[in-house]
């Protein structure tokens, strides 16, 4: 498939976009940890969808490639800001896991087509 064609990598920058929000939406600007760790993941997550649409190869990998990475180090940081803000650490983690799952959706898909 060629670069900018697949919404999985759209949808990983809309999570982006959702995770740089979600403090606004939720209230939760005032935590000095949380707020500005969202923006950042948001900026990140929305980023590496950009570098993933940008790229002609298909992902390899679920976890090693540019949403992957980031989905993780998301998720991380979700649990360790879950004791502070837990609406926003849900808000995020989930966020994290829905970048896999449109991952595997592209990743089986190749895989389908190849068949």
């Amino acid at each position: 498939m060629t670069s900018w064609k697949r919404w999985q990598d759209y949808a990983t920058m809309a999570f982006g976009v959702l995770l740089f929000i979600a403090p606004l939406v939720l209230g939760d600007t005032s935590h000095h940890l949380a707020s500005p760790a969202a923006y950042a993941l948001g900026v990140l997550l929305f980023v590496s969808g950009i570098v993933a649409a940008a790229t002609r190869e298909p992902r390899r990998s679920l976890i090693v490639n540019a949403p992957g990475l980031v989905a993780v180090v998301t998720f991380i940081v979700a649990l360790l800001i879950g004791f502070w803000v837990p609406r926003l650490a849900l808000t995020a983690g989930v966020l994290a896991i829905l970048t896999v799952v449109v991952g595997a959706t592209l990743r089986l898909g190749d895989r389908s087509e190849s068949s």
